[in-house]
């Protein structure tokens, strides 16, 4: 996470306009609708303004929803309280989306400002009504880039992403805070898109900026009240241009070209940006997923389990409590620390790094847990994995498998080809199947396993 102060002179625009010079493909406006979802108001300003004035002047609809009132800006203020600012930066939303044309009022969910983090189910929902609103529409949705050095900014744009590909709707990112705290060499250039703004859309823009006068411009004289936009800031919002960013690994997602396994890369990035990437540990969606699981596990101990990628151990802690000895294997390292510091009681459990299929461990197993895992192998590798997996399983063992089914443009598979995969093996069979819209749980054994009620000697 990037941390700066927003009172710091910050990177002069000029270095921008030198890196700005370069060609850059211009952002498709070719949609039916825009759905903006906003950390704080006037971020849909700072970042979005020319393209909402020109989409509004297209005849394309615009839907804004604003996550938060933005009543944090100011926390040292004498003059205003945050309930009081919270009101204030409303009034001024208002005002700027009235200025660029928006016909439809804004959506104002009044979560905590700095506080996203704890509702992204919300968020999630909010959005997800929109995109039902908006029907067959053809819909663009934009948000605060997820690298943008915020922590809502960060969420939001997380949300968004994370929402539109599992519905499979286009998404692009505005950076805000970046042109203050970074340079040239910290944009993903491959994946920035260029909106030329016109004369009457940058004057627009200029009083819809002007409108949020609580961030622009001093709440009074006192000290905790000064600009939190300051004039060498606002510089980066009154060029001739916006640019907006594809998510990552979205061409890829349209790419006709065998698709690598996801590699180290990938959840390096993530976890540098998140320390819970998934909300393992904070989404009610994953407890209850995870208690499913242990649920559908059909015996209640089991000698030795091994899990594939456990990332942070949420899963791990509670197979743990139900096996003699637990290896959990993950590629991440940030992932294994956090993993460790959970289980660092737990003297049965080994955690090892490795990178699966390839660092299958030796050794038998009588559970094998292959939980949001096996849609990261791409190729030869999702059935390397199932094999190396079933070789493992001891003669009385047990396979669960558990996947998310919705699509993931940075997945080479969805849940449901895991699934199909493992249906089709002639050296399973099926003991469980739990299906839901979201995921799809199952349990495997050898051929000639004996159900829960068998074993128990309730029926023969």
């Amino acid at each position: 996470m990037v941390s700066f102060d927003h009172r710091e002179p910050g990177t002069d625009e000029g270095v921008w306009s030198d890196a700005l010079r370069r060609d850059l493909p211009p952002l498709d406006l070719d949609v039916d609708r825009l759905i903006v979802v906003a950390a704080h108001p006037d971020d849909e300003s700072l970042g979005a303004a020319g393209l909402l004035a020109t989409a509004a002047a297209r005849g394309i609809a615009i839907d804004l929803l604003v996550v938060t009132d933005g009543e944090g800006s100011h926390p040292e203020s004498a003059t205003h309280t945050p309930a009081t600012l919270g009101l204030l930066r409303r009034r001024e939303l208002l005002v700027a989306a009235a200025i660029l044309g928006l016909t439809v009022d804004p959506v104002f969910l009044g979560l905590p400002d700095g506080g996203t983090d704890e509702y992204r189910d919300a968020i999630a929902a909010a959005l997800g009504e929109a995109l039902d609103r908006a029907g067959s529409d053809r819909v663009l949705v934009l948000s605060p880039w997820r690298g943008d050095g915020h922590r809502d900014h960060r969420v939001v744009g997380e949300i968004v992403e994370e929402v539109c590909a599992a519905r499979g709707v286009r998404s692009r990112a505005f950076p805000i805070w970046l042109w203050h705290w970074g340079g040239p060499a910290d944009v993903p250039w491959d994946r920035v898109e260029r909106v030329e703004l016109d004369p009457a859309v940058r004057e627009a823009k200029t009083r819809a900026l002007d409108a949020h006068a609580s961030q622009i411009l001093s709440l009074s004289l006192a000290p905790g009240d000064e600009p939190v936009v300051h004039a060498r800031m606002r510089a980066h919002f009154e060029r001739d241009a916006e640019l907006f960013l594809a998510p990552e690994r979205a061409a890829a997602a349209t790419d006709t070209a065998p698709r690598p396994s996801v590699d180290q890369a990938y959840f390096d990035d993530m976890y540098a940006r998140h320390d819970d990437p998934w909300g393992f540990d904070s989404r009610w969606y994953e407890e209850r997923k995870r208690a499913a699981l242990l649920a559908a596990l059909p015996r209640r101990r089991y000698r030795s389990t091994f899990e594939a990628g456990c990332s942070t151990g949420a899963l791990t802690v509670h197979l743990a409590d139900r096996s003699d000895r637990v290896l959990a294997v993950d590629l991440a390292a940030a992932a294994l620390e956090r993993a460790r510091r959970r289980l660092e009681d737990r003297a049965a459990v080994e955690l090892r790094r490795g990178t699966l299929p390839g660092d299958w461990p030796d050794g038998e197993f009588d559970l094998v847990v292959l939980s949001e895992v096996a849609y990261y192998w791409a190729g030869a590798d999702l059935d390397r994995g199932l094999t190396a997996a079933v070789a493992s399983l001891s003669a009385d063992g047990h396979l669960v498998a558990c996947h998310w089914r919705h699509p993931v443009a940075e997945y080479p598979r969805s849940g449901d080809d895991v699934h199909e995969a493992l249906a089709a093996r002639p050296d399973l069979i099926r003991l469980v199947r739990h299906e839901e819209q979201d995921f799809v749980l199952e349990v495997f054994a050898r051929p000639g396993a004996r159900s829960v009620a068998a074993e128990a000697g309730l029926v023969p």
